[in-house]
């Protein structure tokens, strides 16, 4: 409950933690414990045990501060930063098993080669390297150990992707079939819906009979107070002692101390509000109020204020027509509403081949729009996965599709047009190396599926219990 001016002197930075995660199974088949009874180890993988002491030693390495992992317990912080340790070690048994090395003059070579230690003449200065060390509270040692870790799983990636060229006809056709040319026609549907000023009084009412619990609005009455170290202490800064009224105040009202009371001895004004409704137009502090009505009595902070305040009373209303913005929001509905009947009821005759060029014809008499796509990612018009969902279809057929606005569009498959490309240009070089990538992506997926088979990973879970522990 207390927020950023409590720890005002205690600025937290911002702290980016990345994991090697590349196994997306890694907590598969989990145990609940170990059958030898190690309670010093978190995990097993195989025969290879993972201890508290090699977690906590990760943990530091990460620089996540404790405080962050306290506030994330509950979002399963632990379980996250211990399975970037297994996903790490998995790739260090299989560095092992492969008998993998990286020489010393290979850690030479990329240390001197980092521009980061280059002078103004792109020379490398050994100064430079020493200062970093000393800047980062480093060993060369450990810095080069990181470094050789790093290179070890690099090279363990590529011995896996090994292979995955693609010959040059392969990445022609890979390049035709992204960028041939797509005309399509397209009716804009917003031509068919019904617009604000043709929903009737009759409309709304018949929509609310049917929908009348689904559309009731809750109408809150709460009083609340603000607080701030000017109306609370007399003086305009955030100190202890302003903390410390803060602090008896959550006191008061976790021993349920009433509002009243608690704004009697602080001797600071209530205000007083009767049928609250939410709107945007309303102020910041009774919207944050009522979006927190379930919480009925409470303390929250916002800007440079504390707010306490408590909710009396919360009624279920019908929706009231004279009320201009909710009048609004009926009319908005029912125009969604049916502009999903429309959409569904068209999308069910394509797909059911009862909708032909004769319809689309009489639909979309002076309506009709055509234009060509350049390639598969051209979304200039319609959202990309509109397009590609175009680019999957035959010629002849029809689809609903929409752009970035959300606007729907009945679309019809005219013709393709193939875009020829010379087999040594630097574009298609282009095609090859992105046409690998895809490749490697797809081995490095079934690589996955290999270690699930390979490892059986067992986690230890009275030990990660004491773990978490630890930190609250």
């Amino acid at each position: 409950m207390i927020g950023s001016l409590r720890n005002f002197a205690k600025t937290k930075s911002a702290t980016v933690l990345v994991f090697i995660i590349i196994i997306p199974f890694v907590f598969w088949g989990m145990g609940s414990m170990f059958s030898s009874g190690n309670t010093n180890n978190l995990a097993k993988i195989n025969k290879t045990n993972i201890s508290t002491e090699e977690f906590i030693d990760y943990l530091n390495n990460s620089g996540i501060p404790q405080e962050y992992i306290r506030e994330n317990l509950d979002k399963n912080i632990i379980q996250e930063i211990l399975a970037g340790l297994i996903s790490s070690t998995l790739l260090d048994l299989e560095i092992k098993n492969l008998k993998m090395i990286v020489s010393e003059n290979t850690l030479l070579k990329h240390i001197k080669n980092n521009k980061n230690f280059f002078d103004e003449n792109g020379n490398f200065q050994r100064i430079k390297y020493e200062k970093f060390l000393l800047e980062n509270n480093q060993t060369a040692a450990g810095f080069e150990q990181r470094l050789k870790k790093r290179e070890l799983q690099k090279s363990l990636f590529d011995y896996i992707g090994a292979g995955s060229i693609t010959p040059r006809f392969l990445a022609k056709r890979y390049f035709i079939e992204e960028n041939k040319k797509l005309e399509i026609e397209y009716i804009n549907l917003n031509n068919f819906y019904d617009k604000p000023e043709n929903i009737t009084e009759v409309d709304m009412k018949k929509f609310i009979n049917e929908n009348s619990e689904k559309l009731k609005v809750e109408y809150i009455d709460f009083n609340y107070a603000i607080i701030n170290p000017q109306n609370l202490i007399g003086l305009d800064e955030f100190n202890q002692a302003f903390f410390d009224r803060i602090d008896q105040i959550e006191i008061d009202i976790s021993n349920d101390v009433p509002f009243e009371q608690i704004v009697s001895n602080l001797e600071i004004k209530k205000i007083n509000v009767k049928d609250f409704k939410f709107s945007l137009k309303k102020n910041e502090i009774e919207k944050k109020i009522y979006e927190m009505r379930n919480n009925k009595f409470d303390l929250f902070e916002i800007d440079n204020n504390y707010i306490l305040y408590e909710v009396s009373n919360i009624n279920k209303k019908k929706p009231d027509l004279n009320d201009r913005e909710i009048r609004d929001e009926i009319i908005d509905l029912i125009i969604q509403k049916n502009k999903f009947d429309y959409n569904k009821i068209l999308f069910e005759k394509i797909n059911s081949k009862d909708f032909n060029d004769k319809d689309f014809s009489e639909m979309g008499e002076n309506l009709i729009e055509k234009i060509k796509l350049n390639s598969v990612k051209d979304n200039k018009k319609f959202d990309i996965n509109a397009v590609e969902l175009l680019y999957s279809l035959p010629i002849n057929s029809f689809t609903l599709i929409n752009d970035d606005n959300d606007n729907i569009y009945l679309a019809k498959i005219k013709k393709f047009e193939n875009t020829d490309i010379d087999l040594n240009s630097d574009t298609l070089k282009e095609y090859i190396d992105e046409y690998n990538s895809n490749n490697k992506k797809s081995i490095l997926k079934s690589y996955d599926t290999f270690l699930s088979n390979k490892y059986d990973i067992v986690l230890n879970q009275k030990t990660l219990e004491r773990v978490k522990n630890f930190f609250q």
